[in-house]
C-alpha cells in the first residue's frame, strides 16, 4: 500500500529544505547524485553526495537544481552513487503544487547529522 503512496509538496520552496527531504542532486549533465550531507550556511548550502563530490550553492527558490528536481528533467542515476531503487520510484511518485502539498520550511526540516 505504501509503494503506491503519492507525495505532494509546494512548488516554490527554498533549495535546503527540497535537497534535505529528497536526498537527491540534479547535476548539469542530467544525472541524480544521491545526497551524503547536506548543511546550510547562512544563504549558502554545502552539499556532499555519495560519490564525493562537495559544492556550495545558493539557497535559491528559483535555481537550476530547484527547477530541475519540481520538473523532473533529470532522471538518470549516478552509477557511482548508486542511488537505490526505492529512491527513485519514491521520487517518481512525487508531485509539486503551487496550491497544495506541504509547505518546506527550514523550521520543520533539520539539518543533516555530522
Amino acid at each position: 500500500m505504501s509503494d503506491q503512496k503519492k507525495r505532494y509538496y509546494r512548488k516554490h520552496v527554498e533549495l535546503f529544505p527540497l535537497i534535505n527531504k529528497m536526498k537527491l542532486w540534479p547535476s548539469r549533465s542530467g544525472r541524480l547524485h544521491g545526497v551524503r550531507q547536506v548543511e546550510l550556511n547562512g544563504d549558502f548550502i554545502e552539499i556532499t553526495t555519495h560519490c564525493g563530490k562537495f559544492f556550495r550553492v545558493y539557497n535559491s527558490k528559483t535555481s537550476r537544481a530547484a527547477r530541475w528536481i519540481r520538473n523532473k528533467w533529470a532522471v538518470e542515476p549516478c552509477k557511482d552513487c548508486k542511488v537505490p531503487q526505492w529512491k527513485l520510484d519514491k521520487y517518481s511518485k512525487t508531485f509539486f503544487s503551487q496550491h497544495y502539498g506541504k509547505e518546506l520550511k527550514n523550521d520543520d526540516v533539520k539539518t543533516q547529522d555530522k
